[in-house]
């Protein structure tokens, strides 16, 4: 009887520390996968102190919301050409909720332009990467004493020989200038991006 006993006991302990791991690997599996709306791992592009990164897979795991052209100063074409990128499942809750949701990551990519003409008339395309422009939507301030960070966002750009420092130092100087035009749409330019649009 005692030896039906402590088999029955084993057998039971083995069960509850086999269910004990399972249910640890189905905890940990949820937590990757809960990092993004589509079920994608989200890529970290902050530290603990708010120092901003470009994230590295973004041209293959981000959304592209749309693009820009920078005119020429004098003659005909575009100075710049901006390709503008968002976190997996952004679209998706803009257009459902009319807001960008924290933790959302845009990037922009910087290109200086060539032009020249071509059989559908004269053409411009990006030529050579200048840089890349980071937005981190933040609504809850999580970072205040980072003068990156302010008014919902993290903010920084970097050199394209730099995709890990930034050369921003303060957001009011060097980011909401140019931003300013688009306050009332949360300092973005969502004319701009056709996926948006309601």
């Amino acid at each position: 009887m005692r030896v039906r006993f402590m088999r029955t006991a084993n057998v039971a302990g083995i069960a509850i520390g086999g269910l004990s791991a399972m249910l640890a690997i189905a905890a940990h599996g949820q937590m990757d996968t809960a990092r993004s709306s589509n079920g994608q791992k989200a890529e970290a592009v902050e530290d603990a102190a708010g120092n901003l990164r470009v994230p590295d897979a973004y041209r293959t795991t981000y959304q592209s919301l749309g693009s820009w052209a920078v005119s020429a100063d004098q003659g005909s074409g575009s100075k710049e050409l901006h390709l503008v990128y968002a976190s997996p499942g952004t679209i998706a809750a803009y257009s459902r909720d009319g807001h960008f949701p924290d933790g959302t990551v845009l990037v922009k990519e910087v290109y200086e332009a060539a032009t020249e003409p071509m059989t559908t008339g004269t053409v411009s395309h990006a030529d050579t990467l200048k840089g890349w422009f980071v937005m981190v939507k933040d609504s809850s301030g999580r970072h205040a004493g980072n003068k990156l960070w302010g008014d919902g966002w993290g903010w920084s750009w970097f050199d394209a020989a730099n995709p890990s420092k930034t050369t921003s130092t303060d957001y009011n100087v060097d980011c909401l200038p140019c931003h300013q035009p688009a306050r009332a749409s949360d300092w973005i330019y969502v004319q701009g991006y056709p996926a948006l649009k309601r």
